[in-house]
């Protein structure tokens, strides 16, 4: 839980312009266009900001430290359509076997919230926004109904090689057609302890090849990565240090 907000606003800072309210495709591009990616980028061009969204843009700079004058509106987890993260670099990337990982560390972003509404999944979607600002989304139907971090990473991961190899700017993954716990269908790996085992065998290779590659940078922060904690910081960690552009 999000207690203050100066922990609301280092959250966002990291996060693509349209995390924001109003922030459509079209406000986007025209952000875009001026350099401003991020909510950090925003805040640090507030001038071009005003100039270009006027009234609109006062209210995204105040949004972006956390201020809201909205109504509060009751959340309710049965609304929900889809759940998703997304990650917008500092600089453009062409690595796709770095663009997978980032994929693995999203995806326990969207299970952790997936479970704290009890909700489970029948789509996996994938979203890539390329250096000229165009954006392609690719989505997939899965058998079984999840909330599985390690079954989203594994279809985005598919859907991520079909993908041109372009310069990418953000990538995203998420969930779509959710349904709640009541009234779902077993799974497989509900009933059968060789399907758990075998995904667990998988997870831990995979935890076993980002440690390979990124060294004492990732060992020791599992549990850091699994509770979502600077999960943005850490990626651009990785960036940095092992991004082949």
């Amino acid at each position: 839980m999000i207690q203050r907000r100066e922990d609301y606003v280092e959250l966002l800072r990291d996060r693509d312009v349209r995390a924001l309210f109003t922030v459509g495709e079209k406000t986007a591009e025209k952000l875009y266009s001026f350099g401003i990616y991020t909510v950090k980028d925003l805040q640090e061009k507030e001038k071009e900001v005003l100039r270009l969204l006027g009234n609109q843009g006062k209210m995204l700079l105040e949004l972006s430290y956390g201020i809201d004058h909205r109504k509060v509106v009751p959340y309710r987890p049965e609304d929900t359509q889809s759940i998703s993260k997304e990650m917008t670099f500092q600089e453009d990337v062409t690595d796709y076997s770095f663009l997978d990982d980032v994929l693995f560390l999203l995806s326990f972003r969207v299970e952790s919230r997936a479970k704290r509404y009890g909700l489970y999944a029948r789509g996996v979607s994938l979203k890539i926004t390329f250096a000229d600002m165009k954006t392609i989304t690719r989505s997939a139907l899965i058998s079984e109904s999840t909330q599985s971090a390690f079954s989203l990473y594994k279809n985005a991961s598919a859907l991520l090689q079909q993908i041109p190899r372009r310069r990418v700017r953000l990538i995203g993954e998420g969930f779509y057609h959710l349904e709640e716990n009541e009234g779902r269908q077993l799974s497989f790996s509900d009933i059968f302890t060789e399907e758990k085992e075998r995904e667990e065998k998988e997870m831990e290779e995979r935890w076993k090849k980002m440690e390979d590659r990124y060294g004492t940078m990732f060992q020791d922060r599992k549990a850091m990565i699994l509770s979502g904690d600077r999960v943005y910081d850490l990626i651009e960690e990785m960036r940095k240090f092992g991004v082949k552009d």
